[in-house]
């Protein structure tokens, strides 16, 4: 399977400020370095498939407002291969979109769909699984998602449930998806996680361009209708104005609900890779390496005194120094400070306005 016929999709058109003050509506969290690394969730992601996939074929589905920092961000990423939406119509638009972009130049393509705002903790474990799905995907006319193994009873994520007495005779690690689930209450959600076949939904999805375009042409023809007709200006000095002209004609909704809860041949890979969607404060301070009393520091110079379970995002200050908080949310970015306890955390944009 030649490198040159994989293809990366790299969603990053959301809009969402959670990690304020660190992120806003003008700089959402993909553009941030949420980890102190020096790196933005973008810059991380693209580098997790540097040996799986050229920048020459990496694809940005993006804001038309955030061009110039995705393009400030992943200078590698060829510049017309930042496909820019008009208005916010959801992931099967945007799916729908850049399918039929890549199949302009490259019928025969595997393609790879990521967010842009997740972690991975194991990478080298994350290019073994892609790997395997790559080379499934090109053999078969299935559509692949990543189901990450539980390892709590999660309320904010959708499930899968998979049938784990189906897995392929190709690769006995990829198994049909029984089902999709919304996102559970915890009675629920503790159920799944007491049994084996329950996966989170992480949104990572792999498939050849030929596959996802006649899923599209089958199940959603209005969208797929949209796509086709723009064929041969793709790559033209046309595409972006008959985008802005007809994109906003495209249902809002999900690639979950337009295609992989219609279509016949869907399969998950259940991986173990230290995923999370770092959806908040409290998910990065699980996710962080932490102290003896489950402090996280992300930034140099912050030194915690009678303090638990609290996270601190300094990166710019010169010294912090923390006393007494229990379980709270200490962020400061330039001349704003954030002081919010953890179980208030999603009441932050009613205090900010946001």
């Amino acid at each position: 399977m030649a490198k040159t016929n994989n293809h990366l999709v790299i969603m990053a058109g959301g809009v969402g400020s959670r990690f304020w003050p660190m992120s806003t509506t003008e700089q959402p969290k993909q553009f941030i370095d949420v980890l102190g690394v020096g790196k933005s969730l973008l810059q991380l992601t693209i580098e997790r498939f540097d040996d799986i996939c050229d920048p020459a074929n990496v694809w940005v589905l993006t804001n038309k407002k955030y061009f110039d920092i995705v393009h400030e961000q992943l200078p590698q990423v060829p510049t017309g291969n930042i496909l820019l939406e008009p208005c916010r119509r959801n992931t099967a638009p945007c799916i729908a979109y850049v399918s039929w972009r890549i199949k302009s130049i490259d019928p025969t393509a595997n393609v790879i769909v990521t967010p842009s705002d997740h972690i991975v903790t194991d990478p080298v474990e994350f290019r073994r699984v892609i790997r395997e799905c790559l080379s499934f995907t090109s053999e078969t006319d299935a559509l692949v998602t990543l189901g990450m193994k539980p390892t709590r009873p999660e309320t904010g994520y959708g499930y899968i449930q998979a049938d784990l007495q189906d897995s392929s005779p190709r690769n006995k690690e990829i198994f049909r998806v029984d089902s999709f689930r919304e996102k559970p209450d915890l009675n629920t959600a503790k159920q799944y996680i007491k049994q084996n076949n329950y996966f989170w939904n992480a949104g990572i999805f792999i498939w050849s361009v030929g596959t996802i375009v006649n899923a599209f042409r089958i199940y959603q023809p209005a969208i797929s209708k949209v796509f086709e007709d723009m064929m041969p200006i793709y790559g033209t000095p046309e595409e972006q104005a008959r985008i802005d002209e007809r994109f906003p004609e495209c249902e809002s909704i999900s690639v979950d609900y337009a295609i992989m809860e219609k279509a016949d041949e869907i399969f998950v890979c259940p991986s173990d890779f230290g995923w999370s969607d770092l959806g908040t404060w409290g998910s990065l301070l699980q996710q962080s390496s932490r102290d003896l009393y489950g402090n996280v520091a992300i930034g140099d110079n912050i030194d915690f005194y009678d303090s638990r379970n609290t996270i601190v995002h300094a990166t710019a200050a010169k010294k912090v120094v923390i006393q007494g908080l229990d379980s709270y949310i200490v962020a400061m970015k330039d001349e704003t400070l954030l002081v919010c306890k953890l179980e208030e955390e999603q009441r932050i944009k009613q205090f900010v306005g946001e």
